[in-house]
């Protein structure tokens, strides 16, 4: 199993726009959860985001500000509405089973 971000993936963007990152995955399996984490300087990553890639429900999130669309072989996380506090490191993850 085996996921990475996209290239390309370091954004700039204005207060208010929304922002997509997106990262590439490869499972045999077919239970697939995609999580997506953002992590601020020394401080512990911090959950934002779960999603079944194989469902079309099956979306966990705290914030509706993020949304997160998936395929076979990609994950997508939408930022709306994008704040001073959303500059940090953000981070896929792969739960495969």
């Amino acid at each position: 199993d085996n996921i990475e971000p996209d290239k390309g993936t370091e954004k700039t963007s204005k207060e208010t726009e929304t922002v997509k990152l997106s990262c590439s995955y490869s499972t045999s399996s077919e239970y697939v959860g995609l999580n997506w984490y953002r992590q601020y300087p020394n401080r512990e990553p911090q959950f934002l985001l779960y999603k079944n890639a194989r469902s079309a429900s099956g979306e966990r999130t705290s914030d509706l500000r993020f949304q997160s669309t998936t395929s076979r072989t990609s994950t997508e996380l939408t930022i709306a509405g994008v704040r001073l506090s959303d500059s940090a490191l953000y981070y896929c993850a792969l739960e495969a089973q």
